[in-house]
């Protein structure tokens, strides 16, 4: 295990961080698009209302208010349903405790003085948001503090948060403040955060980042997919909590899987909802994340009250006029832009509507780097002959297994890759 994640605190990574805005739980499903569109994770806690304005809330209550993560995902498959789309304001004024999925273990509440091994231990197991109080005086960076010895700190002082052993016991805390702290402004973490700061410290992981994913058995088999030729719709059944995406695939004659496109959250990050939920709905899985062809369009799919012919996502940036003009897959937002081919044809799968994927021959480092570059959840991975054929799918949740195993747990990396998906196959 890296020295880095026993001497570095979850404080470290709230520098700059900004206060936590709460998005509460009746507010508009339309506000929740505008929402996601604006946040850096593609995603929005939600929140009940304080039960008394003007009080001051400690950690435990805040943690008691937190509803669930809403994303792109449940936005697009609520719209989908045939009453939202038979009534799309009405669904638009919806508020998002009837689309958000409750789940309180989503998020963790931690001290800043907080070890990161500890932190990632909690996102290991299924925590995906770090609330962090702001109002405790945080002075400094954490990696001059007292010596680990057996993963434990060592020291003469008294914890300013006694009963956690998570805090260094003479870390740089202002003990005026450390008896009666008023914990009332916090900011979030996401595992984004996290993971780029672990990339900027890449070496003192080595030699880890320049591992193999096979070798150090990352990747996951156990993905979700959905077949081209079955309805998109039938992506919402299959959907599992992380990453929040299912794979769209066409099987070859001699039985092998390959990937021509995703539905995912990150897919859907900022593309135009209602177009989405339409073609959720109605188009096949192949149809969805390959576009169809406009004149195909035009001659048998309707007009709808959509967003206007510019291309603008009104939706995304809070405007809720709306003009009729016929559906085109490609405006869903994430298609290329450029001249239509039929359904099927690979001069379609490239730009935004290609899925982000990696050889099982990748490294760790590049695999962190792809993730981050295109702000994706997830890299969807193939094998070293084949850029089509999938394996797995490595996410936020193995890469931080993997930082964190001892390097004993790792497989040898000269093991052949042959042997690795024989391994996964069986």
């Amino acid at each position: 295990m890296a020295s880095l994640l026993l001497y570095h605190v979850i404080g470290d990574l709230t520098v700059g961080k900004p206060e936590l805005v709460e998005f509460h739980e009746n507010e508009t499903v339309e506000s929740a698009i505008q929402a996601i569109a604006e946040s850096p994770e593609g995603s929005i806690p939600i929140w009940k209302k304080k039960s008394q304005v003007g009080i001051i809330e400690n950690s435990d209550l805040r943690q008691q208010r937190f509803v669930g993560i809403l994303n792109s995902f449940d936005l697009v498959a609520f719209l989908a349903k045939n009453e939202c789309l038979e009534d799309q304001d009405k669904a638009l004024r919806t508020p998002v405790s009837e689309v958000v999925v409750t789940n309180n273990s989503l998020l963790g509440l931690i001290d800043p003085g907080t070890r990161l091994i500890d932190a990632l231990e909690m996102m290991k197991n299924g925590v995906k948001r770090l609330l962090v109080p702001k109002s405790v005086v945080w002075k400094g960076m954490s990696k001059r503090f007292s010596m680990v010895y057996h993963g434990k700190w060592h020291g003469n002082g008294e914890t300013p948060n006694s009963g956690n052993n998570n805090v260094p016991a003479n870390m740089n805390w202002d003990a005026s403040t450390s008896t009666n702290i008023i914990r009332e402004k916090f900011c979030c973490l996401s595992r984004e955060d996290v993971l780029r700061f672990i990339i900027g410290c890449l070496g003192a992981l080595a030699p880890l980042p320049l591992t193999s994913i096979s070798a150090i058995g990352v990747i996951n088999s156990s993905y979700s997919h959905i077949d081209s030729s079955t309805p998109a719709i039938e992506a919402t059944m299959k959907l599992p909590e992380d990453p929040i995406a299912v794979a769209v695939i066409e099987t070859t004659p001699d039985g092998q899987c390959k990937i021509i496109g995703e539905i995912s959250a990150c897919k859907l990050w900022k593309c135009d909802y209602l177009n989405a939920a339409w073609a959720l709905a109605n188009l096949s899985a192949g149809q969805f994340v390959m576009g169809v062809e406009d004149n195909v369009t035009s001659r048998s799919l309707p007009e709808l009250n959509i967003n206007s012919p510019s291309g603008d996502n009104n939706l995304a940036n809070g405007r809720s006029s709306r003009k009729p003009r016929i559906f085109s897959s490609r405006s869903i937002g994430f298609f290329s832009n450029s001249a239509s081919s039929s359904f099927g044809s690979r001069s379609m799968y490239r730009g935004r509507s290609a899925p982000l994927t990696c050889k099982i021959s990748s490294s760790l480092a590049a695999v962190m780097a792809q993730m981050l570059s295109h702000r994706a959840t997830h890299v969807w991975v193939t094998e070293d002959e084949s850029e089509d054929v999938i394996v797995g799918v490595v996410g936020y949740a193995d890469i931080l297994a993997a930082v964190t195993k001892p390097p004993t747990a790792f497989i040898p990396a000269n093991r052949a890759p042959g042997g690795f998906l024989n391994e996964i196959q069986n």
